[in-house]
């Protein structure tokens, strides 16, 4: 396994004391481990956020280009916003 010299702040350094101190960890080399999978779980989860985003942004455009879309007033705007919060928790809701 290659080895590695990192520069911590001294809060950072504390931190990984505190953890390994607390018999969470036995060592800085399995904080350090488990900080970087975080990292990894995050950047999985952002990755697939952008993706979703993406898909969604083309299905809009397609679905503006092909006319099925519909014009919303100003003063119908925070009613229109209330009926999608209502039906998208009724669909996580069934879904769940």
């Amino acid at each position: 396994m290659p080895t590695r010299n990192v520069v911590l702040s001294d809060h950072q350094q504390a931190l990984v004391e505190a953890l390994v101190q607390s018999g969470r960890y036995q060592n800085a080399s399995e904080v350090l481990r488990e900080g970087l999978r975080l990292i990894e779980e995050r950047e999985r989860i952002g990755e697939a956020k952008l993706h979703a985003l993406k898909q969604a942004a083309r299905q809009g455009w397609a679905d503006v280009s092909s006319g099925r879309y519909a014009d919303v007033g100003d003063d119908q705007l925070e009613e229109f916003i209330g009926q999608l919060g209502r039906r998208a928790a009724q669909l996580a809701k069934s879904a769940s």
